[in-house]
């Protein structure tokens, strides 16, 4: 994307923008006083640790919704003819390699602590492997 012609020249554009020079300025002004410096961090710190529980719980609820629609006896035939598919495993194993993938990866193990998600998900695990 940053190597992309249009990429570049609409933030050239921006950096000469008028507006963008004066928030710049208002921000470097902002940083030199340390009050100001260490409430924005606040800020910013609180503003992370919330994206991150949101993505956190936006990943618990996907993978309860997959859970769901797996409870299905023809989606679960359907998952375990694609698993057989040389093709769809590389997709997996792409999806795996995925850093964003990790999030989901961590929901589970969140959702794996809860002893009647670990027992919906033993049932559907073995309902998959008998399909296999």
């Amino acid at each position: 994307m940053m190597e992309s012609k249009e990429w570049k020249k609409k933030m050239k554009a921006l950096t000469n923008d008028k507006g963008f020079k004066e928030n710049a300025k208002k921000l470097q002004d902002k940083m030199a006083d340390p009050n100001e410096q260490a409430q924005m961090q606040a800020k910013m710190e609180h503003m992370v640790k919330q994206g991150q529980a949101d993505l956190k719980n936006d990943a618990k609820d996907t993978m309860a919704q997959a859970m769901q629609a797996m409870a299905d006896p023809q989606t679960m035939a359907d998952a375990a003819r694609m698993m057989k598919d040389p093709n769809f495993q590389q997709q997996l194993q792409q999806m795996a390699s995925d850093p964003s993938f990790k999030k989901y990866v961590e929901a589970m193990q969140d959702m794996m602590q809860d002893p009647s998600k670990k027992a919906q998900m033993d049932r559907m695990a073995d309902s998959f492997k008998s399909q296999l």
